[in-house]
């Protein structure tokens, strides 16, 4: 495992599959996915490593995902304040280690962990850690996470992830997302939800819905597993998918279109963000979907990404 030396991007890790099918880099800055590729093909829209990550493409949404409306929160008659990071909609969004420079703690051909601490701070007077592994496989990459609690006292945790997924170079126009999901949360204008509905004909994606052009911004629960994992497939006219599988932890998913995602090569295209969570929007105010883990207790969960038909 080395570093990668262009210009730009230091803080980049590489790893492959024994055959060299798979590849795949994890950035340092948030130490999320960065790239993923079989056989050359993008599994994951990717970015320019400098300055911030856009759009949190590929980010590791943690100590929670998503937004905390007014960033306020409530536990044992205690008021906590979070910091304010989306002022437009006047919400603390997607947790705070998007910027945090991850350690790697070990590194191969194949795999590479890398890991964070969360330290007290105003909101969030909890201490935890989360150490990421990522593996390179023929198909694509797995991804396992293990959260600790080093308080002294139990720390409410979540944790979500923020890929772009793409089917190779296939139009976005063409690509159909399937989410077996039954029931998703409507929003308000702050985008926290408000309700808990059955899915419709405007947002249901269980039969596999194209989605260029629309307006989609919904957090869907209610998932019908296969197996152990639950499993969300973008699939091409051409035959070809990307599958974002999930073991149960992840009881959710974010599903958000947009047409202005700046891409390195072809400027700015519509892209789909599809974003396993363990708990929905204003977690930390409803209580959905949130672990309070006990002091030096650990939680260990995973996910990935795999081409199929490829």
């Amino acid at each position: 495992m080395s570093l990668t030396r262009e210009v730009g991007s230091e803080r980049l890790l590489r790893v492959a599959s024994p055959c060299g099918r798979t590849r795949a880099t994890v950035d340092l800055r948030g130490g999320g996915l960065h790239s993923l590729s079989v056989d050359g093909e993008p599994l994951v829209h990717t970015y320019v490593p400098a300055g911030p990550v856009p759009d949190c493409s590929g980010s590791l949404l943690f100590p929670w995902p998503n937004r905390v409306r007014s960033g306020r929160w409530e536990h044992d008659g205690v008021q906590h304040q979070l910091e304010v990071n989306e002022p437009e909609l006047g919400n603390a969004n997607h947790g705070v280690v998007r910027d945090a420079t991850f350690l790697v703690d070990s590194a191969g051909a194949e795999c590479v962990t890398v890991s964070t601490v969360v330290e007290p701070r105003p909101g969030y007077p909890f201490e935890v850690s989360l150490s990421t592994t990522y593996t390179a496989d023929e198909a694509g990459v797995r991804v396992d996470h293990t959260i600790q609690n080093r308080s002294a006292q139990p720390a409410p945790v979540a944790l979500g992830t923020h890929p772009y997924v793409r089917v190779g170079t296939a139009p976005v126009r063409d690509l159909r997302l399937t989410v077996l999901a039954t029931r998703h949360l409507p929003v308000d204008a702050a985008l926290i939800p408000v309700r808990d509905e059955q899915v419709d004909e405007s947002v249901d994606l269980r039969g596999g819905q194209l989605l260029a052009g629309r307006e989609l911004n919904a957090c869907y629960h209610g998932l019908e597993a296969v197996g152990e994992t639950y499993r969300h497939v973008l699939a091409a006219s051409d035959g070809r998918a990307v599958e974002l599988w999930t073991d149960r932890s992840f009881a959710y998913v974010q599903v958000y279109v947009t047409g202005v995602f700046p891409d390195p090569v072809l400027g700015t295209v519509e892209a789909i963000a599809v974003e396993p969570m363990t708990a929905p929007p204003d977690a930390l105010n409803s209580g959905r979907g949130l672990c309070w883990l006990a002091p030096g207790a650990a939680w260990a969960l995973c996910w990935g990404l795999r081409a199929r038909g490829w």
